[in-house]
């Protein structure tokens, strides 16, 4: 494969540069989508035109790295990143090059590059592949190995051994060995990282196909003791009963199934770290079977600490942890109606198909077989129904509000919302009490006896 086929647009883009008498080529992680027979619309370029120069080339520039030679192009509805040929000098923080220096040709420029899958190029506009590493040959071999000495290409930025990771559970290669053995050297390299970085390099592993892979190599090489100790002290937890594996195993193989099925990130995260708490709860029963009572109480605030020290968004976080602290639900088919409802307002209505998806990993992770998706129907139909006949669920739901009760002398304050918590609990209990008139009954009757 030595010329690869390459987009109109890039093409309109390279002619620019050509017409200036530049060159120009593809790099990144699009070469590698191109090398694997794979489409890709997030381009990367670099060039021998200085970014003032491409800056006048192009009508729309927007100088987003301009000290790293960086700049973006704008250009027909596509960003496109332009990045001047650059060496770089030693990386005392283990994140950035001390200093950078413009280079002369692409192959000084790819020998700064991380693996040898990213360390290829291609000239624009003909497709022409330059791939001075053979990572091409890598690909076919699913292999991800350093350009030259991994001790070195990990030392310059602790990030690297994270990507590494991350790659191999997008993509399902391998890590070649040399590549794999240096990782427990660049702890420390790694410990420098910004958890912001660090969260990216997990996210993205997490939302591959197969983060199993990806964690998996972040045990063999001490990452995971590192970055999420939480999760690595579950191993040689042992669980019995209908239980075949280890925690970690189990939260493993449970957020292997939830990727597989394609369920959101949330439940994935979910899914690996809903047992956080059982080291903590463990107590071996008189039957000789290990006991795990009242671990999803320990896990919510143990995933709370990972994802507050990973900086995630207050609403990815909150999803998280109801989604841990509801996932030991327990339907019964003698439930009353009233006994569903309260399930629903307590675990959320918008909660519950990802609760669903939630027990479905759970249960996959436990034998390691795919579960009857029929085993929870029955709940699912029950809460269906009630939905369907349930007038109120929430406080918005009531045939009353805080303005009323004030009108019938309910004190402002507390005092209102107390009332409207018990006539919610009267609602629940029947349905047919949501009627505005034998509210502000009850209500009265409330107010009268406790609070006047």
């Amino acid at each position: 494969m030595n010329n690869l086929r390459i987009a109109p647009a890039l093409k309109e883009v390279a002619a620019v540069f050509n017409h200036a008498g530049k060159e120009v080529y593809l790099v990144g992680g699009a070469v590698r989508d191109l090398m694997l027979g794979r489409s890709s619309a997030d381009w990367d370029l670099a060039t021998n035109a200085r970014p003032e120069e491409v800056m006048r080339f192009f009508k729309r520039v927007i100088p987003t790295g301009i000290k790293h030679g960086t700049v973006t192009i704008r250009h027909k509805g596509s960003s496109i990143e332009v990045t001047t040929f650059r060496t770089e000098s030693e990386y005392s923080d283990s994140r950035r090059p001390d200093e950078i220096q413009y280079a002369a040709a692409i192959e000084e420029d790819l020998s700064r590059r991380d693996f040898t899958m990213n360390a290829a190029a291609v000239k624009l506009p003909e497709g022409k592949l330059i791939d001075p590493y053979n990572g091409q040959q890598d690909i076919r071999r699913r292999l991800i190995r350093c350009v030259g000495k991994a001790e070195e290409r990990f030392a310059e930025d602790g990030l690297r051994p994270m990507r590494a990771v991350r790659l191999a559970a997008q993509l399902g290669f391998d890590l070649e060995e040399e590549t794999l053995s240096a990782i427990p050297g660049a702890l420390s390299s790694t410990a420098k990282v910004a958890a912001e970085r660090i969260r990216d390099e997990l996210d993205k592993t997490i939302a591959s196909d197969s983060p199993q892979t990806g964690l998996v190599i972040m045990e063999q090489t001490g990452l995971l003791q590192m970055i999420l100790p939480e999760l690595e002290t579950c191993r040689g937890i042992e669980q019995k009963g209908y239980h075949r594996y280890d925690v970690l195993d189990h939260s493993l193989l449970s957020c292997a199934y939830a990727a597989k099925k394609g369920f959101s990130q949330e439940v994935r995260m979910a899914a690996l770290f809903h047992d956080l708490g059982k080291p903590l709860v463990r107590t071996l029963g008189e039957d000789e079977t290990w006991t795990f009572y009242n671990h999803e109480k320990k896990s919510v605030p143990l995933a709370e600490g990972i994802m507050r020290r990973f900086r995630y968004p207050n609403a990815v976080t909150e999803k998280v942890l109801r989604l841990i602290a509801a996932h030991m639900f327990r339907y019964e088919e003698t439930w009353k109606d009233n006994a569903i409802r309260r399930f629903i307002i307590r675990t959320g209505e918008d909660l519950l198909p990802e609760l669903f998806n939630l027990r479905m990993a759970d249960t996959a992770g436990t034998a390691g077989i795919d579960p009857d998706p029929a085993a929870l129907l029955p709940f699912k139909k029950r809460i269906e129904t009630v939905l369907a006949k349930s007038s109120a669920l929430s406080l918005k739901d009531l045939a009353v509000n805080g303005n009323d009760l004030m009108a019938i002398g309910v004190k402002p304050g507390k005092y209102v919302g107390i009332v409207l918590k018990e006539l919610l609990e009267t609602v629940v209990d029947d349905p047919r009490l949501n009627n505005r008139k034998k509210l502000l009954h009850i209500a009265e009757t409330i107010n009268r006896e406790r609070y006047e």
